[in-house]
């Protein structure tokens, strides 16, 4: 395994995966969705399984967030489902207690495989990881691809659920008034800003959060995630300091996870995801927001 980072166990690089994708007890997965922007629903979304169909990492499987991970029972978009319905989806792809799970993204945005990382951590399974680079740079490597549909038998997970590591409404008003915790957006400083880019209802940010852009913690040129330096000093300038729990939110719970993952690999561990962010609290005007 390879990552720019200190705990790397959850970063693989494309020469690791490359070279272990033979490993029986391997799990790869593209975990890709795509989001449309609409007037009437912010964004559609859609999953890109025919995408994944027409060339993939080879082996790998496909994971459809919606369908296979989101809770069926609310109109808030990614929530995380019951730990039944979970561990139920993760089982059929084939995940088991003796996996070692590999998830990519096939876009420049690493968060869709960050996101499912996050929930397998909080579904108490931490022999998973995220492809540096996604599928963009295995291609740009030359590496092969592949038609074949995954072959997985079916797996058997155990939960030991963390659900403490996601949070609701409540905990981030509490935060707000909380020196020991620090509310991070992930959003576009547009966004934050409450200036432009795609809005949730109200424009602008929960009042006191600080901003760190999840797409700005990648380079660009390779979708890989930036050294660990360079991480370290986005966190550092607004106060995400060890020590300190750090409460992070986006739209939808989606762009965070990467703020989430990032703060991991820095070696913190007092970290929550606001599951429903933006899509909750921008539409209540109880809750406090502030632009600018």
């Amino acid at each position: 395994m390879a990552g720019p980072a200190e705990n790397f166990q959850h970063l693989v690089s494309t020469e690791w995966l490359a070279a272990h994708l033979d490993d029986p007890e391997l799990r790869v997965f593209d975990c890709t969705m795509r989001l449309i922007p609409d007037p009437e629903l912010v964004y559609r979304v859609e999953n890109l399984r025919g995408h994944w169909a027409k060339g993939h990492i080879p082996g790998s499987g496909y994971i459809d967030l919606v369908a296979d991970l989101s809770d069926r029972h609310t109109n808030l978009r990614f929530m995380f489902p019951p730990v039944r319905q979970a561990v139920e989806s993760l089982e059929r792809l084939g995940v088991d207690d003796g996996s070692r799970v590999v998830l990519y993204s096939s876009n420049p945005d690493m968060q869709w495989a960050t996101r499912v990382w996050w929930m397998l951590r909080c579904l108490g399974f931490d022999n998973a990881a995220v492809l540096d680079g996604g599928l963009r740079k295995w291609a740009a490597e030359g590496r092969p691809l592949s038609v074949e549909p995954a072959a997985y038998p079916r797996g058997r997970l155990t939960a030991q659920p963390r659900l403490h590591l996601m949070c609701d409404r409540n905990d981030v008003l509490a935060s707000i008034e909380d020196r020991s915790r620090l509310v991070v957006n992930a959003l576009s400083r547009e966004q934050h800003a409450g200036t432009g880019g795609v809005s949730f209802g109200r424009p602008g940010r929960i009042t006191g959060s600080v901003n760190v852009p999840s797409r700005e913690l990648i380079d660009p040129a390779t979708c890989a995630l930036l050294p660990l330096e360079q991480l370290r000093q986005r966190f550092d300038e607004v106060g995400a300091t060890r020590g300190r729990e750090v409460v992070a939110y986006c739209g939808g719970g989606i762009a965070a996870t990467v703020t989430m993952f990032v703060l991991t690999l820095l070696g913190h561990d007092k970290l929550r995801l606001y599951d429903a962010s933006m899509q909750e609290w921008a539409v209540d005007d109880s809750l406090p927001m502030e632009r600018g």
